[in-house]
């Protein structure tokens, strides 16, 4: 629950304020952050709350003239130079506070995590399934479905229909399909000089998917028509968990795997060719860990490692590969029609299983993005909590 606002006083002369809040904590904010972020019809559009002022437009030199806290717990800030004081919610300010120190699962250390995702392995998975019709028509299912795609990365459904192209209603409950090369959609079976490795019949290593777009589309849906072939079981892997591994038993592979670009691409079509240069374990300049890139099918030359490092690097990109064919990390399981996985293809790798040409096994993949997930998510979150405060 978050604690509410008890006092707020102007400091540094005017360019910060200090506010005290009931829990006993303090934060502070300065006045060009608080103009910028104002959310008055002068400054941010009254009916979808974006900015109408440029960056260039802000006084790096604004100063704070007097704060006042009403009656309904509402914070009011009049800035020097203007004949006016602008609203600001304490819950919205508490939300945005950067005044603290970052506390972090992980600490400092490269590769953390948000609290929001969790790692797993064969043993502590948590496989979260939703029947297709549940899915359809019940908000709150739905909405808890979406929340565990967004904290493990794969989730499962069932009891779907089995025409040709569900696969792309089941993107359509929480976003849209991203079209590539392949089409809206692929069917993943066996086909006569395919341009893929995934169109035959052979094992796949557990890997995420199209490494050679930047960006890569960032969720996949497998869809499952027929899968009456001996073999063909699905197999996902937690590449975040791969990455905490290498980390704890490894660093210097972890340190290589992130610090270098590995290259990908894809030829195999003459209509098209792709190429990407980014790391096996991409970081973000804060050191949180945001995505994975593993297809050793994909993998070109690798021209970015320094030549003291390449043996060191080679050593990392095997270790990786083990743990991704390391039974303990997998989860496998077999799809029937009617059902499908979906994972997020920047963190957890997929792979299946070798099947015999007798029988048929027919899955159809379409590829979309996290955004419309987490916005599917986030509205639909009963919790949900306010982005900015919108006044006239």
């Amino acid at each position: 629950m978050a604690s509410e606002l008890s006092s707020c006083k102007i400091i540094n002369d005017g360019n910060a304020i200090l506010t005290q809040w009931s829990d006993g904590s303090e934060s502070r904010f300065h006045a060009i952050w608080l103009r910028d972020n104002a959310s008055d019809g002068s400054t941010r559009d009254p009916n979808n709350g974006q900015r109408l002022i440029t960056a260039s437009e802000l006084d790096i030199n604004t100063r704070i003239q007097r704060v006042q806290l009403s009656d309904q717990g509402q914070l009011h800030i009049a800035f020097v130079g203007e004949d006016r004081s602008i609203p600001f919610e304490p819950e919205w300010l508490q939300m945005h506070r950067y005044d603290q120190k970052p506390t972090r699962p992980e600490g400092n250390e490269p590769g953390w995590l948000n609290n929001h995702i969790e790692c797993w392995d064969r043993d502590s998975a948590v496989v979260s399934e939703i029947s297709w019709q549940d899915a359809s028509n019940d908000q709150s299912r739905l909405h808890h479905w979406l929340a565990a795609v967004y904290r493990y990365g794969f989730a499962t459904m069932h009891n779907g229909p089995e025409h040709d192209g569900a696969v792309l209603d089941v993107a359509g409950l929480f976003g849209f399909v991203r079209e590539t090369n392949y089409g809206k959609l692929f069917d993943v079976k066996t086909t006569t000089n395919p341009t893929n490795l995934a169109f035959t019949g052979l094992a796949l290593q557990a890997h995420t998917d199209n490494p050679y777009r930047d960006p890569v589309p960032s969720l996949q849906i497998l869809y499952c028509m027929q899968n009456s072939s001996a073999g063909g079981d699905s197999i996902v892997v937690d590449g975040f968990r791969i990455a905490h591994r290498l980390r704890a038993d490894s660093p210097e592979y972890f340190k290589v795997l992130s610090q270098y670009c590995a290259q990908f691409e894809f030829t195999g079509d003459s209509g098209a060719y792709l190429h990407a240069r980014k790391p096996v374990i991409e970081l973000a300049p804060d050191g949180e860990l945001v995505g994975i890139r593993f297809n050793n099918r994909a993998t070109a030359a690798i021209t970015d490692v320094p030549y003291d490092q390449m043996t060191l690097y080679y050593a990392a990109l095997q270790r990786f590969s083990e743990l991704a064919d390391d039974p303990a990390m997998q989860l496998q399981f077999k799809l029937q029609p009617g059902s499908c996985f979906i994972v997020d293809n920047t963190r957890v790798l997929h792979g299946r299983t070798g099947y015999t040409g007798e029988g048929n096994r027919w899955l159809q993949g379409c590829y979309a993005d996290k955004d419309g997930l987490l916005s599917t998510m986030t509205t639909l979150d009963p919790r949900r909590q306010i982005t900015h405060p919108i006044s006239g």
